[in-house]
């Protein structure tokens, strides 16, 4: 029987450290007898997905993502569609995919993860023509990903401080929503498509969203003003977002968002320029991962997690 392909794509920028051990935890993985494991390490700004293009058309059966957010979705974005399987070793401040798949952010665990060869097929997201994997949306969050983009603050605390500094700034806008057939027309401080029940670092802004149902969960959160911020960002880090009477729910797998002026959007935190209409659709079961399976405890309530009863002790 043919061995088969492994690559493994280290982004060694991304994260602090940890990263030299991977090559040596990976070759340990992967019997050598079954598995031919190559490594690469990425140079610049869409290395990623040239290797992986390459280890496409070479027959890999696995690309393995070693490095943040963005080292995953560049290579994510190049497995969509073809029989290539994802692997995850999370290295990054977010870790927005690898979260909402239960994939442990300690590395010996993911790649444990890896090893044990359980593949889940997940839904992707189009907006616009730029994919993404957890979330897309206009807005507030546009607005602090843009910015978030400059801040030398990685992770949640350099996330809250930002989404502080910026309420202060931002102005809310008009914006017409059409799905299934209907249209609704609000002012909104945020309009969030979800793929997957997070951004990253925890934050959910739409907790019961699941990327195997070929939906995606929009919240649209009504203009608040900076005295409702501490308490949406409470819920925002425990899950329960949803029961903000601000907040819009609205689950379908197509949507059309028309805006009056361009501006900026972010798919998956990366912030891009787009223009007045966005239409977005979910890709059901368009991408292959290697991932602990799925069970209840996955989509548990907010009131049953113990970041819950923190913040609501400390700050509510």
């Amino acid at each position: 029987m043919a061995k088969k392909k492994v690559c493994v794509i280290i982004n060694p920028v991304s994260g602090t450290g940890g990263k030299q051990s991977i090559p040596e935890k990976i070759a340990s993985a992967f019997d050598p007898k079954k598995y031919d494991v190559i490594i690469r390490f990425t140079g610049y700004a869409g290395h990623a997905t040239e290797i992986t293009k390459i280890a496409v058309r070479e027959n890999y059966k696995y690309v393995i993502a070693a490095g943040g957010d963005g080292t995953v979705n560049e290579i994510a974005r190049a497995l969509v569609g073809t029989s290539c399987v994802l692997g995850i070793i999370p290295l990054g401040s977010g870790n927005g995919l690898a979260r909402d798949l239960n994939i442990s952010m300690t590395t010996d665990k993911s790649i444990e993860t890896i090893s044990k060869g359980v593949v889940r097929n997940i839904d992707y997201g189009i907006a616009n023509d730029h994919i993404f994997f957890c979330t897309c949306g206009v807005g507030f969050d546009a607005f602090v990903s843009e910015r978030f983009a400059d801040e030398k603050l990685r992770g949640p605390i350099g996330y809250m401080k930002n989404i502080f500094e910026s309420v202060i700034d931002f102005k809310s806008e008009e914006y017409e929503l059409t799905y299934d057939g209907k249209t609704i027309k609000e002012r909104a401080f945020v309009v969030t498509c979800a793929n997957a029940s997070q951004y990253g670092n925890e934050a959910y802004i739409a907790p019961n969203a699941d990327m195997e149902d070929g939906k995606m969960n929009v919240s649209l959160i009504k203009p608040i003003n900076a005295l409702e911020m501490p308490q949406t960002t409470i819920q925002l880090f425990t899950k329960s977002l949803h029961k903000n009477n601000k907040v819009i729910s609205i689950l379908t797998s197509e949507l059309v968002i028309k805006r009056g002026r361009s501006g900026v959007m972010h798919v998956d935190g990366e912030s891009i320029e787009a223009g007045k209409e966005i239409n977005v659709k979910i890709i059901p079961k368009g991408l292959h991962v290697l991932a602990p399976k799925k069970t209840k405890e996955d989509k548990r309530p907010a009131e049953n997690d113990p970041i819950f009863s923190v913040f609501t002790r400390w700050f509510t």
